[in-house]
């Protein structure tokens, strides 16, 4: 799998391309200087880094998402899963409700999405 990490500036710029795309260059750069207080070099770097990853795509002059947000942090997920845990969900489950409960809501997602699971 390719390494998508995003450090925190990549990810709020990755948020607000996911939130609006697709996007012109002109509007991403204009939304940029207001929100992160860029300059529209510093938008076409982060943004050709963010190519380069596989992230997103420029095309006459219009930004577009190549792999959508979800499937990113899915990506992230697995991959800290992986690393962290050697792939074991239940390792995982237990170190995180180690210091905090879950609620009855909670539990009961988790119960329908493994039921859900076993049904495929």
């Amino acid at each position: 799998m390719t390494d998508y990490r995003l450090g925190a500036v990549e990810a709020r710029f990755a948020d607000i391309v996911w939130e609006r795309a697709p996007i012109s260059t002109a509007d991403l750069v204009k939304i940029c200087a207001e929100e992160l207080n860029w300059k529209r070099t510093t938008t076409y770097t982060v943004l050709k880094r963010l190519g380069e990853k596989g992230l997103f795509r420029m095309e006459n002059g219009v930004v577009s998402v190549l792999i959508a947000r979800d499937d990113y942090y899915a990506a992230q997920t697995e991959k800290f899963v992986e690393e962290t845990f050697d792939g074991s969900l239940p390792a995982f489950l237990a170190a995180f409700t180690k210091r905090k409960s879950l609620r009855e809501e909670e539990i009961a997602e988790i119960r329908k999405m493994i039921d859900d699971c076993g049904k495929e």
